[in-house]
């Protein structure tokens, strides 16, 4: 009798180190997974900003030659930076007045849409 309890405990022991291994193997599972979504992440985050910040110059840098041509052709040294300036000045109007919050929640709702259940490589049962 005692011969089989110690077998039964062996057994015992066995199947929990096998758990606290299986549940080890899980964290880290967990664990790399979400390094692998942080780097991601950060890539993604550092690229945005990189073209942001490239976006941005090409934009200033444009609209300060459109001024500097307007003045050219209009003959002025101020009148092509006026008319840019008044073309943003519109352009502000139409968002502050014309435009709803709305308009942009469409948008954001179509973007990220169930982007957390798309990205879940996990098996799903249904």
């Amino acid at each position: 009798m005692a011969l089989q309890d110690n077998g039964n405990s062996e057994r015992s022991n066995n199947i929990i180190e096998n758990m606290m291994g299986y549940i080890d193997t899980r964290i880290d599972i967990i664990r790399l997974e979400i390094q692998e979504k942080l780097k991601a992440v950060f890539v993604s985050a550092i690229h945005g900003v990189l073209l942001g910040v490239i976006g941005f110059m090409f934009f200033i840098f444009f609209n300060i030659f459109l001024g500097l041509l307007l003045n050219d052709v209009l003959d002025s040294h101020f009148w092509g930076f006026g008319i840019i300036a008044l073309f943003y000045l519109i352009i502000l109007i139409i968002l502050i007045i014309g435009l709803d919050k709305k308009v942009f929640n469409n948008v954001a709702d179509k973007a990220f849409d169930n982007t957390i259940y798309k990205s879940d490589k996990r098996e799903k049962h249904v």
